[in-house]
C-alpha cells in the first residue's frame, strides 16, 4: 500500500513539475528575460534561449508530462489491481483524476505564473539538459508543426506599449507625467510638419534690401530670436537673421547696413516631413527654425524645436509670448489673406520662430 501512495504521489509532483514549468516560461516576458541576461542574473542566458524557442522548450515539458501521466497512472492503476483487486480500479482512477486537476494542473500554473522569474531561473539549466537529452524526439514532432511555426513575429508593438504604460500609469507604477509624455513620445512619428508649423500669414519676415534704419521698428518689436528674411514677398525666403546681431549693429550706429548682410542660411522642409525627422535635422545642424515649403514653391510657414518640443510637453509659453498657441489662433481666426506691405505683417509679428 505504501509502494501505491508514493507511485501515485511521484506522478502527482512529475505532472505538477512540468506544469509550474510551462507555465512561469510562457508568463515570462521575453524582453524581461532579455534584461535578466543584460544584468548577468545567474541562469538567465539559459533562460533567455529557452524564451526565444520556446516550440523545444514547451516540447520538451508536454513529452516529459504525459509521460509521467500516461505511465505513471498505468504503473498506479496495475499496483492497486495488484494490492486491492480489480474492484479498486474506479476509486483510484477518480483519486488520481482529482489529484492530477488540482495539484497537477490548477495550483503549480497559479504559482508558475506568480513568481515566473525566480522559476522560470532556477528550472533553465535542467530544462536545458532535458530539452537536449530529447532533440532525437523533438525533431521529429516539429516535423509535424515546422508549418505552423513563424519567426518573423514581432515581440511587442506600439499598440502593446502604449496600454502598459496607460496601465503603469493607473496602477501608480508610472508617475502621471512620465505616463503622458511616454504617450506623446509615439506622436513624434505621427505629427508631421503640417501639424506643427506657425502659418506663413503669422509669420514674421524682414525684407532683404531694407536697412536696419527702416527694419528698425520691426525688430525692436519682434518677440522672437530669429527672423525670416525675404525678397520679394514672403514666398521667396532667403534666409534668417538673428535678432541679436542686428541690435548689436543698431546700438554701433551701422543704420545704412542692409538686411542681407546679415543673412544666414535656413533649412527647407516639406509639409508631410515627420516631427522626429526635424527633431534629428535640428540637433544635426544646430538650427532652431527651418522654413516649410507648400510643395508649390511658395512658403507654408514655420517650424522650429519649440514646436517639435511641444509635441512631447504641451504648449511652451514663456514670458515673451502673448498667446499660447497663435498657430491655433491663427486657423481659428482664418488668417488666410496676405499683408501686402512689412509694416501691416510688423505689426501682427508673432510668429512661431524662436
Amino acid at each position: 500500500m505504501v509502494t501505491l501512495f508514493v507511485m501515485m504521489a511521484g506522478v502527482v509532483l512529475a505532472s505538477a513539475l512540468c506544469s509550474g514549468t510551462e507555465a512561469a516560461l510562457l508568463s515570462l516576458p521575453v524582453n524581461r528575460a532579455r534584461q535578466l541576461a543584460a544584468d548577468g542574473i545567474p541562469g538567465s542566458r539559459r533562460l533567455l534561449i529557452l524564451r526565444e524557442r520556446p516550440a523545444q522548450a514547451i516540447g520538451a515539458i508536454v513529452v516529459l508530462n504525459n509521460v509521467a501521466n500516461i505511465v505513471g497512472s498505468m504503473m498506479v492503476g496495475a499496483t492497486a489491481v495488484r494490492v486491492f483487486g480489480s474492484h479498486a480500479m474506479g476509486w483510484v482512477s477518480a483519486t488520481m483524476t482529482i489529484a492530477i486537476i488540482l495539484l497537477a494542473e490548477i495550483l503549480p500554473k497559479s504559482i508558475g505564473e506568480r513568481f515566473a522569474e525566480p522559476i522560470g531561473l532556477r528550472v533553465a539549466a535542467p530544462l536545458t539538459g532535458l530539452v537536449w537529452l530529447l532533440t532525437p524526439v523533438l525533431w521529429v514532432l516539429s516535423l509535424f508543426t515546422r508549418g505552423f511555426e513563424r519567426d518573423d513575429v514581432p515581440i511587442t508593438d506600439e499598440d502593446e506599449i502604449r496600454f502598459l504604460v496607460a496601465s503603469g500609469g493607473h496602477e501608480g507604477v508610472i508617475e502621471d507625467d512620465e505616463s503622458e509624455m511616454i504617450q506623446r513620445v509615439f506622436l513624434l512619428n505621427d505629427s508631421t510638419a503640417a501639424d506643427i508649423l506657425t502659418p506663413r500669414v503669422a509669420m514674421s519676415f524682414l525684407f532683404a534690401d531694407a536697412t536696419l534704419r527702416e527694419a528698425e521698428p520691426y525688430v525692436r518689436t519682434s518677440e522672437h530670436s530669429r527672423i525670416v528674411v525675404v525678397g520679394k514677398n514672403r514666398d521667396d525666403a532667403l534666409g534668417m537673421v538673428l535678432k541679436v546681431e542686428l541690435l548689436s549693429a543698431m546700438m554701433d550706429g551701422r543704420w545704412d547696413r542692409r538686411v542681407l548682410e546679415f543673412l544666414r542660411p535656413v533649412r527647407i522642409v516639406d509639409l508631410t516631413t515627420r516631427a522626429d525627422d526635424l527633431l534629428r535635422l535640428f540637433r544635426s545642424h544646430r538650427s532652431l527654425l527651418a522654413v516649410v515649403s507648400d510643395g508649390f514653391g511658395g512658403v507654408a510657414g514655420v517650424v522650429t524645436l519649440e514646436d517639435v518640443l511641444e509635441v512631447l510637453t504641451g504648449e511652451i509659453v514663456d514670458e515673451t509670448d502673448t498667446v499660447a498657441d497663435l498657430a491655433e489662433v491663427a486657423r481659428r481666426e482664418g488668417l488666410r489673406g496676405e499683408a501686402s506691405e512689412q509694416g501691416e505683417e510688423g505689426d501682427e509679428d508673432e510668429g512661431g520662430e524662436d
